[in-house]
């Protein structure tokens, strides 16, 4: 086996879940705590089990995470430099589009670039800004979609969209999002092997950015 056949097989994916929900009054974002990594044969290994998934871009913006987590950092990172020197050249803030599509470049470029390691990024945007609340699915290929609804990313995204489908509702209140968001996040955890420990939820609205939820799944050891 060659060199790069060799890095190939070792290389670590991430499998999560993360779900962003438009309600009424604003958005909810949540998204599980366990951080994996997998072989080409498809073994998980649970690297972590406090991750942060959903970060901050600036204070009127945040975003869930999915995939290579280099990747996912460098593309934030960067995300996060230049919305500031366009804030500091301009003087005015970046309003949510703006941000949006400086994400999607990046990623497309990211993925586009050559390497051995395929470098994978899925983040789900929300912020506000003077015209609104607004939430934006930014694909791994790079492309770009305006969510009016909901969306998901991640190793679990397949057990909670039709929970979502069947429970969603255009005319949701922020705490009826909460609920729905904790039900599709604990459903995920049940059944996908790269989400769990925990839950994770903030929310978007015209006045704030907060985390409303911070919950540590119960494991329990037991000898026989």
């Amino acid at each position: 086996m060659d060199a790069e056949s060799e890095l190939k097989k070792q290389v670590l994916k991430t499998g999560t879940t993360t779900v962003a929900i438009v309600c009424k009054d604003g958005i909810v974002l949540g998204a599980d705590k366990r951080g994996t990594f997998a072989s080409d044969g498809g073994v998980v290994y649970i690297a972590s089990r406090n991750e942060e998934k959903i970060f901050y871009v600036n204070e009127d913006m945040i975003v869930t995470i999915a995939g290579v987590v280099s990747d996912v950092q460098k593309v934030l990172r960067i995300t996060r430099s230049e919305l500031r020197l366009k804030e500091l050249r301009s003087k005015k803030k970046p309003s949510i589009k703006e941000a949006a599509n400086l994400f999607s470049n990046i990623i497309y470029q990211n993925i586009r670039q050559f390497s051995p390691i395929l470098g994978i990024t899925h983040f789900l945007l929300a912020g506000k800004d003077s015209k609104g609340v607004y939430l934006y699915d930014l694909r791994p290929d790079g492309s770009i979609d305006v969510i009016k609804e909901y969306s998901a990313s991640g190793s679990g995204m397949t057990h909670i969209n039709p929970i979502l489908d069947s429970e969603y509702k255009p005319d949701l209140s922020l705490e009826g999002g909460i609920k729905l968001a904790k039900k599709c996040i604990n459903a995920a955890m049940k059944r996908d092997p790269a989400s769990g420990e925990g839950i994770d939820v903030f929310t978007v609205t015209k006045e704030e950015i907060k985390q409303v939820l911070k919950q540590e799944a119960v494991i329990e050891f037991k000898d026989k």
